[in-house]
């Protein structure tokens, strides 16, 4: 049972540290280690290998680079690549450009290893004899579903066509057609959703998939598919096909059973509202919520959170244990007073200050806009910012807030803390290790939003709206959900993909050029490399290149993305 060529990878690193044992990996008999032929045997067995494809999960997150989440915020208009002079991967992205030709190797080889263990989970869970009943059994199985679809899913949007394979057995297989890869997800999530017990919030573990996920999750994939490729509805491996009008249904039932719901403010998601920080940051320290209260953080796991992928400071000096995106998203400053409550990073991916502008023109009494953004000309944000920090590129002076590094100060020395998780849970008091805030892939607010746009109504946006003090919109439009999406879901790794889905790539970047910009504390305006914008979506789709290595040891199997491994694709630098 070995995976084969396109995996780039031996079955027994796949399963490690589930299963021990290479050398007997094939062995029929094996009374000393665990392997395939005798795990998974009980539930405890079961769990190790479900929690295997969680940590695959978190793996995918370890190299931010090439991730998923990565991309969708710096390809979209409303981030730069920003970073230093030669971070020349995260440029790239921003300017749908590539800088070599195995950029995304990490992001490949990770999705198809949690695509494995999946695979081995879903045909091995029969062999379990001590379930406690048959609910049990399923809410395992349908666990594996989901999260084998979410990695189909991603490795979909990313790259367009990709191989299927759903059996531990490999193979070197072609790019499957679009609607074959999408029909599997699909079913895989009609599965999840059958098999998952509808347990309400709070009465679930967080961070686990759930039934609501399920529906949720099928509802993102819906919209990408039939926005994107134009399509009236989904389809289905086997036969049949998943109907908005299904989908509608289900999120309903997400909406009206979960026991999720809005938090009582928006700047309480975000954990700048924690305990340890909150009355000394200016921004929070007097505030009064939308709903009448002192702002307080809801912590992570909170009712608003769907899916998210957990992080633990158990494991916090080992890579994809800690939330990087928090490290690699803030500002490259000295951390102190002057620069409280925001932590240091490594400068990647400053927010367009069109998007500053057009949120204050379109929404002026929107509290998100500064409850999502940093603007370090504003004291009460940054007492003090020094511009060009660790030769800065592509630096707009405004940064995100909702997943970056958040200080703290010690109650019992009045000291300053890297991360405000070293007081609230312990974690390392260091810059790359404080950072386990949660990162939520699926977000009440979401779902709300989804229903709207299918049923083309504002009752659910309002909700949003009204969380935001906002008044009502009387009448929809898609333009209005449009722009209820950018500002609600900004900087939360989905602005690229509605861009993609809505064909609104090409106009959104081009707005780009000839924004204001400091690279390396010099005055310089953003310009266009290669062809431009629109001439890069119309050449590849929106979709990124294969990995070259994973073509060559397909030996000519896979071929390559359109609009790639030409000169024009390349990013040379500034």
């Amino acid at each position: 049972m070995r995976l084969h060529i396109i995996l780039y990878i031996t079955a027994c690193s796949l399963l490690l540290p589930v299963l021990t044992g290479c050398d007997d990996f094939l062995d029929t008999e094996n009374y000393t280690m665990k392997d395939t032929g005798n795990f998974p045997q009980d539930v405890d067995d079961a769990d190790q290998l479900l929690t295997g494809i969680y940590g695959s999960l978190n793996l995918l997150h370890m190299d931010p680079d090439d991730s998923h989440f990565f991309v969708a915020e710096l390809a979209s208009d409303d981030r730069f690549g920003s970073g230093g002079a030669n971070d020349y991967t995260g440029h790239a992205i921003d300017k749908l450009l590539t800088y070599g030709e195995n950029q995304f190797r990490s992001v490949w080889k990770r999705h198809y290893e949690g695509i494995y263990k999946a695979n081995i989970a879903l045909e091995s869970f029969e062999n379990v004899t001590n379930w406690q009943n048959e609910a049990q059994k399923n809410n395992f199985y349908g666990q594996a579903y989901f999260l084998r679809a979410l990695f189909y899913f991603e490795l979909s949007q990313l790259f367009g066509e990709v191989p299927l394979i759903i059996s531990s057995d490999g193979g070197n297989f072609p790019r499957a057609k679009v609607e074959e890869t999408y029909g599997q997800i699909a079913a895989d999530l009609k599965n999840a959703i059958n098999m998952l017990n509808a347990t309400a919030f709070p009465n679930f573990e967080s961070g686990r998939v759930t039934r609501w996920a399920a529906e949720a999750l099928m509802a993102r994939v819906y919209l990408f598919y039939t926005n994107y490729y134009n399509q009236s509805s989904l389809p289905l491996a086997g036969g049949g096909q998943v109907s908005k009008t299904e989908v509608q249904n289900w999120l309903e039932d997400c909406i009206n059973n979960s026991g999720h719901g809005l938090v009582g403010d928006f700047r309480n998601l975000w954990p700048y509202t924690n305990q340890y920080t909150v009355d000394d940051y200016p921004y929070t320290k007097d505030a009064v919520g939308v709903d009448g209260n002192k702002l307080q953080w809801a912590g992570d796991g909170n009712m608003e959170t769907v899916f998210s992928v957990k992080f633990s400071n158990v494991y916090a000096l080992s890579a994809g244990y800690v939330n990087y995106y928090a490290l690699y998203f803030a500002p490259p400053i000295n951390v102190g007073e002057n620069t409280f409550p925001f932590g240091r990073g490594w400068g990647k991916s400053c927010v367009n200050p069109a998007l500053w502008e057009e949120w204050a023109a379109a929404e002026p009494d929107d509290i998100r806009r500064v409850a999502s953004i940093i603007d370090v000309r504003d004291t009460d944000e940054m007492k003090e910012y020094t511009w060009g920090a660790n030769n800065l590129m592509e630096e707009t002076g405004y940064w995100q807030k909702k997943y970056v590094a958040i200080t703290a100060y010690d109650p019992s020395t009045g000291n300053l803390v890297s991360g405000f998780e070293v007081l609230n849970s312990g974690a390392t008091d260091h810059i790359q290790f404080c950072n386990t805030q949660d990162l939520v892939l699926i977000r009440f607010a979401d779902v709300l939003l989804m229903h709207s746009e299918l049923t083309e109504t504002t009752t659910s946006m309002n909700k949003v709206r009204e969380r935001a003090g906002l008044s009502p919109i009387a009448t929809y439009t898609p333009e209005a959900l449009m722009q209820e999406r950018r500002f609600e879901l900004a900087f939360e790794g989905i602005r690229w993909f509605d861009l993609m889905r809505w064909g609104k790539v090409g106009t959104a970047l081009e707005k780009q050029l000839g924004v204001d910009i400091f690279n390396q504390s010099v005055p310089s305006t953003m310009k266009s490399f290669g062809p431009g914008y629109q001439a890069r979506f119309e050449a590849t789709g929106g979709f990124w290149p294969i990995p070259e290595s994973q073509i060559d040891l397909s030996e000519g199997v896979l071929t390559q993305n359109p609009g790639w491994g030409i000169a024009e694709s390349i990013f040379s630098g500034w």
